[in-house]
């Protein structure tokens, strides 16, 4: 099973995501500093109405002559709601410390000096007075909205003597909940819709450079790419077009050279092979055949690994173990000890003549080094297999990957009757390799190697 992968992979998501989550912090520190800012206006809010009835009820306190003018009403109805005592009162309800240390603040704010203050909320459920249910009613707030209560403020202004102010207060729901939540969406609308267009506009032609890319390493010729985009991003598929177009002219340079030296070494073969045939000593003639069709057969080998990656040869749709089964059948035909396995119907897209040429230089090496060749096909993890396995002494762990390296052999010695140049693996591979499989060894239980052409189904 998969690993689920929240992480964006491409280079557009990752910019996303990370402006996403930038914003998502900004727009949460923006909401503790919003949310301290209204709970300490809300603070100021309830603590102010006492305070300012404290304040005008030690103006106008019973020891000092009582003011007459306008406000006179309004004192006499201040009076109502402040009590003088000279012992401590005691305050029915919860305790308020955040409001007594905002009424200190306040008070000194005015240059009044208290020894004492004392706040309670009592949190029941008041009714209310005309006043808050025309504004009730003005501002739309629904009866369930708004929660009334009292709070007690008591403050020690001289030694010993104490005067108690209460207030009513209000607690509403922090409506500017929502109101956050409805800028984060908008922020988030006008920032994330031009940059994923801009990173859209930027991942196009990186796209489509890494397509071409791709198909050129698989197939050795890619089509150019359209300059678009950013300006660094047409300065990056220029270079890249002009790299491509300069790769291509190379290979197709060494193409011709190789087909060239091909057609000149091939030239004196043939001139040796026709002279071969007025040596009168039989033994000494049947050498040197061996050994012209040996050259040729190398030579072949070396144009054909030259060349791997730009075949000319066009990709079908083969069943592979039919592929296999005719492959085996050459061989038997020439009296090889070779055999093919019941196995299902494989098809694939690939090159025929390429994977039947693979698969000979397996068989023949099996002949050659394990005495006998057992081919076989089958699926297995969404990949189809050829498999060939041999009777011989397999080959050690730790030489495996140099078996696949160029010009290297299993036996030590120069001597070819015991194989040939050592091309046969490493031409295995670059075919492989173009058809985005790979060739696995691996050496059996029961003794022996087996060689596998792994493809994709």
């Amino acid at each position: 099973m998969k690993q689920l992968r929240l992480w964006p992979q491409s280079l557009v998501g990752q910019i996303i995501i990370l402006v996403a989550i930038a914003l998502f912090v900004a727009q949460a520190i923006n909401f503790g500093l919003l949310l301290r800012e209204r709970n300490r206006v809300e603070l100021t809010s309830q603590t102010a109405p006492v305070v300012y009835r404290v304040i005008n009820a030690l103006d106008i306190r019973p020891d000092r002559r009582p003011r007459r003018g306008d406000h006179e009403q309004e004192e006499e109805r201040d009076r109502r709601n402040v009590e003088f005592s000279t012992t401590r009162p005691v305050l029915a309800g919860k305790p308020r410390p955040d409001v007594e240390t905002r009424a200190v603040a306040m008070f000194e704010d005015i240059g009044l000096t208290v020894h004492s203050v004392v706040a309670t909320e009592d949190s029941r459920i008041m009714p209310q007075r005309r006043w808050e249910q025309i504004r009730r009613r003005a501002t739309g707030e629904q009866p369930g909205d708004r929660r009334l209560g009292r709070l007690s403020l008591a403050v020690e202004y001289e030694p010993g003597k104490w005067v108690t102010a209460m207030a009513r207060i209000g607690s509403r729901p922090p409506r500017f909940g929502g109101w956050l939540v409805a800028q984060t969406l908008i922020l988030y609308v006008i920032v994330l819709i031009p940059l994923l267009w801009m990173g859209r506009r930027f991942a196009r032609p990186l796209k489509q450079l890494t397509g071409s890319a791709r198909q050129f390493a698989k197939t050795g010729a890619a089509d150019p790419v359209e300059e678009s985009g950013p300006g660094d991003v047409r300065q990056l598929t220029t270079a890249f077009n002009a790299m491509r177009a300069r790769i291509i002219a190379m290979l197709d340079e060494k193409d011709r050279m190789l087909g060239a030296i091909g057609h000149d070494l091939r030239t004196p073969l043939a001139s040796l092979r026709v002279r071969t045939e007025s040596v009168e000593d039989e033994g000494e003639r049947a050498r040197m055949s061996e050994t012209i069709e040996e050259m040729n057969r190398m030579l072949d080998d070396i144009l054909s690994l030259a060349r791997a990656g730009r075949s000319s040869e066009m990709a079908q749709k083969v069943d592979l173990t039919s592929l296999a089964d005719a492959v085996v059948e050459d061989f038997i035909e020439l009296g090889s000890p070779v055999d093919m396995i019941d196995s299902d119907r494989a098809v694939a897209f690939v090159r025929a003549q390429q994977i039947r040429r693979a698969l000979r230089n397996l068989i023949e090496n099996a002949i050659v080094y394990g005495d006998r060749a057992h081919v076989s096909v089958q699926h297995q993890d969404g990949m189809i297999r050829i498999i060939v396995a041999d009777e011989g002494p397999g080959i050690a762990e730790d030489k495996m990957g140099e078996m696949m390296e160029p010009f290297t052999r299993l036996e030590g010695s120069r001597n070819r009757e015991t194989g040939g140049a050592g091309l046969g693996l490493a031409l295995v591979r670059a075919i492989m390799a173009e058809h985005g499989g790979a060739l696995q060894l691996a050496n059996r239980p029961g003794g022996g190697l087996e060689a596998s052409l792994v493809l994709p189904a």
